[in-house]
């Protein structure tokens, strides 16, 4: 081990924790309970922090400004990912590889509901939310029965990648105003490119397991843990989704005539959110939803 200042040596992975023999199909490469014995992967589930914390924040505010219900909902089905995510990888159980698994498509449900209901008739809108959760069950049920995890990645990037091009599609046919446009944009980049960089360090995590094991017991305890690159996957992706809400805000509010009402900010240049202006009361509000 490389005497780096304040390093510890990693300890020889114990056989179980307090959890007991893992259940779940998929271990990911962080050595199990090496950090404490009653977390079985201690970065991996740390970093499901971003994601609860973010969430809170987005519900927060889809709250304090008036945004539709919609997004309050949306951003408890994140907030719940990052919950059964937390569990998961502290216990290595099956039934909460479920509840991180599960809740990530049925979160995406509502925002491939809501953007593929635009301009729609109230009855088309229901069948369509109705086909969308029955396709959402189907995908269940197989995923169940076969338990590859491969099905639920797939479903998932399918689901994912739908209302992204979607989306895409109503920037550039609907969005007229220039300066919301490029805030759109702006935020798509960003948040796609976050996201694609989490799953890049994800796949190096996968790929090369064996050669960061022994970076991580080279360097040792605290520096290794900057070499779990799952738990960087759930840092990036969890900020990736937070933009991506954002964006599907904004373009909501755009869509459907509400802009006038809203500011679109960014925080220290980095961090967007959707405000309502200052002058702008809830009547107002509710009279131009």
């Amino acid at each position: 081990m490389v005497g780096l200042p304040w390093s510890h040596p990693y300890p020889t992975p114990p056989g179980s924790g307090f959890w007991g023999p893992r259940t779940s199909t998929i271990d990911w490469c962080e050595e199990n309970y090496v950090v404490s014995i009653y977390v079985a992967e201690a970065m991996n589930t740390i970093t499901n922090g971003m994601f609860v914390a973010l969430a809170a924040f987005a519900i927060y505010n889809a709250v304090t400004q008036k945004h539709e219900k919609r997004f309050i909902l949306t951003a408890m089905g994140f907030a719940l990912v990052g919950v059964g995510s937390w569990l998961f990888h502290m216990t290595l159980q099956y039934e909460y590889q479920l509840l991180d698994e599960l809740p990530m498509i049925y979160a995406t449900c509502i925002p491939t509901w809501a953007v593929f209901s635009y301009a729609r008739n109230k009855k088309d809108t229901i069948l369509l939310g109705v086909y969308i959760f029955l396709g959402a069950f189907l995908l269940t049920a197989v995923y169940l029965h076969f338990k590859d995890p491969t099905i639920h990645q797939a479903g998932y990037a399918v689901l994912t990648g739908m209302v992204l091009f979607r989306s895409l599609y109503l920037i550039v046919t609907k969005i007229e105003d220039a300066h919301a446009r490029a805030d759109m944009w702006r935020t798509v980049i960003i948040g796609i490119s976050t996201f694609l960089s989490g799953y890049g360090l994800w796949m190096i995590d996968i790929h090369f397991c064996g050669t960061l094991r022994h970076a991580r017991r080279v360097v040792g305890m605290p520096y290794g843990f900057l070499l779990e690159g799952h738990g960087w996957w759930h840092i990036l992706t969890g900020l990736g989704v937070y933009y991506y809400l954002v964006f599907l805000e904004y373009l909501r509010i755009c869509l459907v005539g509400r802009a006038p009402d809203y500011n679109y900010v960014w925080d220290w240049g980095f961090f967007p959110h959707v405000d309502l202006k200052k002058n702008t009361t809830a009547k107002e509000v509710k009279k131009n939803n």
